[in-house]
C-alpha cells in the first residue's frame, strides 16, 4: 500500500549544506560525469562506461548518510522525485486491474523535458518490467531503490508491516536484483525508506552497502489526493532552491499527480527554477563545499 509521507529525524541528519556536513563529519564522494545519452558522439566512440554517481560518505559510527536537500545558494534548482510504490502482496490486486504504474506521468515528464529520480520498489519492477526498463534506460531519468517489499524499517509507520532488522539489508538487495532482472542498466545508489520512516537502527542496518538515504524537504501531498490544484499549491508554496520534492508514480493511489505537474512545471520555470535529478543536487553540494 502507498502511504502519506513524513520525515523521521535522527541525530546528524544531513541537509548537505556545508555547515551541516562539517557538523556531522561527512563529505561527498568525488563526482563522476554522467554517461552520455545514446546516440551522442561519446556514446558512439565507446567511451561511455558509466561511473558511480555521487554519494555521501558514511555518518558518525558508519551510519548510512541521509540527504534532504541541496545547496540553497547556488542557483535555483529543484529535484522532482517519484515513488513507484507497490507492496510485496499487491500482485493479486494488480491482476484484478488495479494500476500501480502511471505511464501518463512518465509521458508528461518526457513531454516537458523534466529530469527526475524514480524511487522504485522491486515489486513494482517485477510487475512492470518493460516500464522499469524504459525508465532506467532513458537518460532523462534515474532509478533509485525504494525497498523490495515497501514494508516499514521502523515500528509505527502508517500501518505498514515492519521488517525485522536482520532482513532490512536483504530487502534492499532484493530490489536491486529485481531491477537487474527487469533490465534497468544502472540504478543509482540512493535509497528511500518506505513511508519516509527511519531511525538509527535502520541506518545502521544499511551501513556498508554504499547507499545514501534520500528524504525530501517538500511534501507534495499527492498521496490519495484527487485535488490537483491543492497538490500544485502545496509544492509551489514549499519549493526553495535545492529542494527535493516527493511525489508518487501510481495511478490508483495518486490520481491527481499528472494534472498537478501541468501547473507545477510551467510555474516553477517561470520563477527561474531548473529541474535536475537527485544526483545533480548531491554533485552541486560537493561543489558548494
Amino acid at each position: 500500500m502507498m502511504v502519506p509521507v513524513r520525515r523521521v529525524v535522527v541525530a546528524c541528519t544531513l541537509g548537505v549544506l556545508g555547515a551541516a556536513l562539517a557538523a556531522c563529519g561527512t563529505s561527498v564522494a568525488p563526482v563522476s560525469p554522467r554517461p552520455a545519452p545514446p546516440g551522442s558522439p561519446a556514446s558512439a566512440s565507446g567511451s561511455t562506461a558509466p561511473s558511480p554517481p555521487p554519494t555521501l560518505d558514511p555518518g558518525p559510527g558508519g551510519l548510512t548518510p541521509v540527504f534532504t536537500h541541496g545547496p540553497r545558494t547556488r542557483g535555483r534548482t529543484v529535484a522532482l522525485t517519484f515513488d513507484a510504490d507497490m507492496t510485496s502482496d499487491q500482485g493479486t490486486r494488480a491482476a484484478r486491474g488495479e494500476h500501480f504504474d502511471n505511464p501518463p506521468l512518465i509521458g508528461a515528464l518526457r513531454a516537458f523535458h523534466v529530469p527526475a529520480t524514480v524511487f522504485m520498489t522491486g515489486r513494482w519492477a517485477d510487475q512492470y518490467p518493460a516500464q522499469a526498463r524504459a525508465i532506467g534506460r532513458d537518460p532523462l531519468f534515474e532509478v533509485a531503490n525504494h525497498s523490495y517489499s515497501h514494508h516499514a524499517f521502523t515500528e509505527d509507520c502508517y500501518g505498514l508491516p515492519t521488517l525485522p532488522e536482520d532482513r532490512m539489508r536483504a530487502d534492499v538487495e532484493r530490489a536491486d536484483t529485481a531491477f537487474r532482472k527487469a533490465g534497468v542498466p544502472h540504478p543509482v545508489p540512493y535509497f528511500r525508506f518506505p513511508g519516509g520512516c527511519y531511525d538509527r537502527r535502520a541506518l545502521r542496518a544499511l551501513s556498508g552497502i554504499g547507499v545514501t538515504a534520500v528524504q525530501w524537504d517538500v511534501v507534495s501531498g499527492d498521496a490519495f489526493s484527487t485535488d490537483s490544484g491543492a497538490v500544485a499549491r502545496q509544492v509551489l508554496k514549499g519549493v526553495r532552491p535545492g529542494s527535493v520534492v516527493v511525489m508518487h508514480c501510481t495511478r490508483s493511489a495518486a490520481p491527481a499527480t499528472v494534472r498537478a505537474l501541468r501547473t507545477i512545471v510551467p510555474e516553477l520555470r517561470k520563477r527561474g527554477f531548473r529541474f535536475v535529478r537527485v544526483s545533480d543536487l548531491i554533485a552541486a553540494a560537493d561543489r558548494h563545499r
